[in-house]
């Protein structure tokens, strides 16, 4: 049995990264929302009485400021939706199982990337 190779964390150190994946989830959803406003805000930084060039050239840097949020939006979309994937691989206790190697990824990594699908070695490979 000291031999035995570990093939799923247990049901304590998944509650442990479910945990974490909760409190990473409720932080990305914070900043999605502050994301969105500042890209949906339609404030026009009091530009109304200045100089048409000033205007135009305020506008194009809001045009963009906009994109560029966008772009951090769909970013921070798609990380919460991996977040939300983590959840489920821990419900179906598949938590932390490279999709490549079939192995465990190591719990530091899974710290630090706690959506992460693949181990460090099959990162490498992927190089």
């Amino acid at each position: 049995m000291a031999n035995e190779v570990k093939t799923r964390f247990t049901d304590d150190e998944l509650e442990e990264f479910r945990t974490l994946i909760n409190e990473k989830l409720e932080k990305a959803k914070e900043q999605l929302v502050l994301i969105q406003s500042a890209y949906k805000n339609d404030s026009n930084n009091g530009t109304d009485d200045t100089s048409p060039t000033f205007k135009a050239f305020d506008e194009g840097s809001e045009v963009m400021s906009k994109e560029a949020n966008s772009q951090l939006a769909i970013r921070q979309e798609k990380f919460i939706r991996d977040l939300k994937n983590a959840l489920i691989r821990i419900e179906n206790k598949t938590y932390g199982v490279c999709r490549v190697t079939g192995k465990l990824i190591k719990p530091e990594r899974l710290r630090i990337v706690p959506h992460a699908t693949l181990s460090i070695e099959a990162k490498n490979m992927q190089k």
